[in-house]
């Protein structure tokens, strides 16, 4: 991810002139997007949390970088709304403590169009939006190799310049991930993060163009938080109860196909 340096200096300023014993309240402030990762959060707070006595405070973000300068700040003691593959970007980037505890959901990763119906109607010289974080760049070139428009080289993390077969000529359009589903309007197709198409009113499972497959996918969504915390009962129970077989129910019942339990 192209990280904000100055939120990362900032935060990390502010984590070392905090103590390490972690949040001095009862209350556990989780940062979140707001779909579906808010709606799977405050389902937990409001009818399972008490039988942990657990207290949580669902705190929402609209991008992907607030949530982990939040964290690293202490203003949050965890979030829930990234994959692996993007905090390993984040910690490189930024060298914050912040550690992986449990992974919940997988939000397929997806190309949309008000264009074209089907892939094989996308024109020669197509405009293609693409996320510009390293992380979902990736993703979304990878789905569009495995739907056959592109071939990319064997590297670990391929970008757009990492593209040795164009055969359509696609024309690739990088913007913030939150904005993708508003380039619609102006792209002949764009691939959009699971989260961000819920919330615009995109069914992943029918309206897309393609999908990424839940089975093998290492981009499950999950929870987050500071080093110092891991341990902390309060995040192990929390860890519980997003993993608990109500909380697979619910998604299951509220997505239909568009949000995948793990």
């Amino acid at each position: 991810m192209r990280i904000r340096a100055a939120l990362i200096a900032a935060a990390l300023t502010v984590l070392s002139a905090c103590s390490s014993g972690g949040s001095a309240s009862d209350t556990l402030k989780v940062g979140v997007s707001p779909v579906p990762h808010a709606q799977i959060l405050k389902y937990v707070a409001d009818n399972l949390a008490a039988q942990k006595g657990l207290k949580i405070e669902v705190v929402e973000f609209t991008d992907y970088v607030q949530p982990n300068t939040a964290l690293v700040d202490g203003s949050l003691d965890a979030n829930y709304f990234q994959t692996v593959p993007y905090l390993q970007t984040f910690t490189q980037e930024s060298g914050a403590k912040v550690e992986w505890v449990e992974p919940v959901h997988v939000e397929p990763l997806g190309l949309y169009s008000k264009k074209v119906k089907k892939l094989d109607e996308l024109p020669s010289g197509a405009k293609v939006a693409l996320a510009n974080d390293a992380t979902n760049e990736t993703r979304g070139l990878k789905l569009l190799e495995a739907n056959g428009l592109i071939k990319l080289k064997a590297v670990d993390a391929p970008t757009v310049r990492d593209i040795a077969e164009n055969p359509k000529n696609l024309q690739f359009v990088p913007l913030e991930a939150a904005q993708l589903p508003r380039s619609l309007e102006d792209t002949d197709a764009s691939v959009i993060n699971g989260n961000y198409a819920i919330d615009a009113g995109l069914k992943p499972a029918t309206d897309s163009l393609a999908l990424e497959k839940a089975e093998g996918n290492p981009n499950a969504n999950g929870l987050v938080t500071r080093t110092e915390l891991k341990d902390d009962k309060r995040i192990r129970d929390l860890a519980e109860l997003l993993g608990s077989q109500q909380v697979k129910d619910y998604i299951k019942q509220t997505y239909n196909g568009s949000v995948i339990p793990v």
